[in-house]
């Protein structure tokens, strides 16, 4: 063989192995079968995408209306609102790009309200309504989308050897 082994590797034709590793003819391998770069793209999953996108837009809207309209009931009702939709877009997703989605069309939709007019007309009125609204909306969007993963059906347990 012409190859060289590291500690407990093993080596093919030409290949090198480090610690634990093998490597076949020639090296490392390229993707696995299962990475993006492989996968073929499904427009299905585009247009789920598009649409949370868009419900984002429409959930943003209504509860800064909300949440400036009825004060301690309706900024509670709008980040309840809000909750609902990125846990709701993780969990008919499957995945935290799901969420990513619909908090893009959330905090756009947010930053577009609270610019206000050359006049000196605004969405959002002065106080900590708004700020709460806005910091708790986005804090909920970092934790439905850094939650761990939903299981897959017919998946083996989630830790290895267990």
């Amino acid at each position: 063989m012409s190859g060289t082994t590291g500690k407990s590797g093993t080596a093919g034709k030409g290949g090198t192995a480090g610690k634990g590793g093998t490597a076949g003819k020639g090296g490392t391998a390229g993707p696995g079968p299962g990475s993006l770069l492989v996968r073929a793209a499904r427009p299905g999953r585009a247009v789920a995408y598009l649409a949370l996108a868009l419900l984002g837009a429409f959930v943003g809207i209504a509860g800064s209306l909300l949440q400036g309209a009825w004060l301690p009931g309706g900024l509670m009702l709008a980040l309840a609102a809000t909750a609902a939709l990125f846990y709701g877009s993780l969990r008919a997703t499957g995945t935290q790009l799901g969420v990513a989605a619909s908090a893009v069309g959330w905090l756009l939709a947010i930053v577009v309200l609270s610019v206000g007019r050359p006049e000196g007309d605004a969405m959002f009125a002065s106080g900590i309504a708004p700020l709460v609204f806005m910091l708790g909306g986005m804090a909920t969007a970092v934790i439905c989308a850094t939650m761990s993963r939903l299981p897959q059906p017919g998946g083996g347990p989630g830790r290895l050897g267990g």
